[in-house]
């Protein structure tokens, strides 16, 4: 059972593109990776992609700042994802998020995200019944955005996190480990532009994410960076006619943790930057401290790129494409995805199918998500 154990919690971690693997990979290695995972089934379906896509309740996750152009006052959303589905029927990951567009300029919001790895017995012999326990981790997000003109937010998250992963009948010193975090992001929505055969608009978008405390699971253990991560994306509305929409989205992330530095049999740093620094100081030394230098640096930059086809605004087709470096974690997948509105209630489901060596823990899983609208409507076109 131990080794079912680890091999949940390995796969976890390994397949969330944070475990160095071969020696001839550097990746990253942070606690509370699934931070980075999407939570709801639109973002799902065009590459994990959200930082400057339209306006949504999801927004909490991807870029708070976008709740401010949201186009109903209250806005409620509700996704599961089951995760490793191939091996077992009891992980997956849960996210509820709400958001209520305050007046013209502001907006509140707040998430809860759940993982759990399903239930597992321990046991120390063959004549222990055993004990079961519930490996799990979760977040609590709460933000505020403004406008600051007619076109352009800001906002700022908060948010505590606990991970719940080490057993204790395995490290008796093992507890849960828990932090906080703080997000700064912005979004820009141009106005609807005239072009020769169609119409037109902008959108750009930035998070600076989960900047916070190192955790630790154990007194004795080392401090692990949570996963701190900067978000840049654009992308443009071609308006064909009142009822055709296509979106074009790119975006690029990076995390903004140290770099794990080459070491000698001694353990002292040879190429690169000792790692071994404050969360704070670990922001600004992850631009320039990869032991390859600059080269190594830009492949520690994923992109995604996406499109959304939307009719009448009550259907909507998705195609998006992730990338990762080989050397950094060799995520690579391409999604499906599909829209549907019916009254207040938008129905969105996706699919995800790996495209590089390394296959995804959701692969072949559709994920589903409810989002519920209701309230004043607020017309930002």
């Amino acid at each position: 059972m131990k080794k079912v154990i680890l091999l949940c919690l390995g796969a976890y971690v390994a397949f969330s593109g944070t475990l160095k693997a071969q020696d001839e990979t550097n990746t990253i290695t942070t606690a509370v990776p699934f931070l980075n995972i999407a939570g709801d089934a639109r973002a799902s379906g065009m590459g994990e992609q959200g930082v400057a896509t339209s306006p949504d309740v999801y927004g909490v996750q991807w870029n708070p700042a976008k709740l401010a152009f949201l186009d109903r006052k209250h806005n409620v959303g509700v996704n599961y994802s089951p995760y490793l589905q191939q091996l077992v029927d009891d992980i997956g990951i849960g996210n509820l998020s709400y958001a209520n567009r305050i007046n013209e300029k502001s907006a509140f919001g707040a998430s809860l995200r759940y993982f759990g790895l399903g239930t597992i017995t321990t046991t120390t012999g063959p004549d222990d019944p055993g004990v079961d326990i519930q490996p799990n981790e979760f977040i609590v997000d709460v933000t505020y955005a403004l406008k600051l003109d007619e076109r352009f937010s800001m906002a700022v998250s908060g948010r505590y996190l606990r991970s719940d992963l080490r057993i204790q009948q395995i490290d008796q010193d093992a507890s849960a480990a828990s932090s906080f975090g703080v997000d700064i992001s912005g979004y820009y929505q141009s106005e609807e532009v005239v072009y020769n055969t169609f119409d037109g608009r902008w959108r750009a978008g930035f998070n600076i994410s989960n900047i916070g405390p190192k955790v630790r699971y154990d007194t004795s253990g080392q401090e692990d960076f949570i996963p701190t991560n900067l978000k840049l994306g654009g992308g443009f509305d071609f308006i064909l006619d009142s009822y055709n929409k296509v979106f074009v989205g790119l975006e690029f992330n990076k995390l903004l943790v140290p770099t794990p530095p080459i070491r000698d049999e001694d353990g002292n740093v040879i190429a690169g930057k000792d790692d071994d620094v404050s969360f704070f100081s670990g922001i600004f030394q992850s631009f320039g401290d990869a032991p390859d230098g600059f080269s190594e640096e830009i492949k520690e930059v994923t992109w995604s790129l996406a499109t959304e086809y939307t009719y009448d605004d009550v259907f909507s087709l998705r195609l998006g494409y992730f990338n990762e470096s080989d050397i950094k974690g060799a995520r690579k997948f391409a999604t499906l995805g599909a829209g549907f509105e019916y009254s207040s209630i938008d129905i969105d489901l996706s699919y995800l199918f790996s495209t590089g060596s390394v296959r995804s823990p959701l692969e072949n899983t559709l994920r589903f998500g409810l989002t519920f609208k209701f309230g004043d409507e607020y017309d930002e076109y």
